[in-house]
């Protein structure tokens, strides 16, 4: 199938371009910087997706995976311009699923506030979609990870007291790698038939934890 995903010169957004690739998917991978994915199944475009979209036609699944966590731009790049990239690509007849990367932290509010207002906004557009791409026999969630091990969190892998703290507030003390985000990513958008407007968590059962004391 031809996918289209935003955000795949490193992190999750490489990792679930590989997966497809090496599933033997058309991919086409937008980012602001070039990609190190070398294949025959792979094109690159590097371009801003707040800006001018290019032209992609009959685009099959749509990974939404471009995001930045600057209190800046966090709602104009997350929010505002993954809705202009879903419209422009995703509500047409040919599509069959869109994947949203939203975060825990658009039900737990634990983050920085333009960061959680963003991918909360996600999550709630993201039921929209699967409203309107259901006429197309298609499909639209969202993951919604916890901690997840990429270059983006390093410093805080690379610091074992941030380390221990992070994995303490984790029900099974790990994070997620990229390529499990990745495999979710895949049955989602590809195995998954009948799940849409769900938002799924993949946080080592983090929001899940609690403390009681009697």
């Amino acid at each position: 199938m031809k996918v289209l995903i935003t955000g795949t010169s490193e992190g999750i957004g490489r990792a679930v371009a590989s997966k497809f690739i090496n599933e033997g998917h058309e991919v086409i991978g937008i980012d602001i910087n070039e990609s190190t994915i070398n294949s025959e199944h792979y094109t690159h475009i590097v371009g801003d997706i707040s800006k001018t979209l290019p032209s992609i036609d009959n685009v099959e699944i749509l990974i939404n995976n471009a995001g930045v966590q600057n209190n800046v731009t966090d709602i104009d790049i997350n929010l505002k311009a993954t809705i202009a990239v879903t419209e422009k690509y995703a509500i047409q007849p040919k599509i069959k699923s869109v994947v949203f990367m939203a975060s825990a932290s658009a039900t737990t509010g634990a983050e920085f506030p333009e960061y959680v207002a963003s991918k909360g906004g996600i999550v709630a557009y993201m039921k929209n979609v699967a409203l309107r791409i259901a006429n197309y026999g298609a499909t639209s969630n969202s993951i919604s990870a916890g901690g997840v091990i990429t270059k983006l969190n390093q410093h805080i892998i690379d610091s074992p007291t941030l380390w221990k703290q992070v994995l303490d507030e984790t029900l099974l003390n790990k994070w997620a790698s990229a390529e499990e985000i990745a495999d979710f990513t895949y049955f989602i958008a590809v195995n998954n038939k009948s799940m849409t407007g769900q938002d799924i968590f993949i946080d080592n059962g983090e929001a899940l934890k609690s403390n009681f004391i009697w």
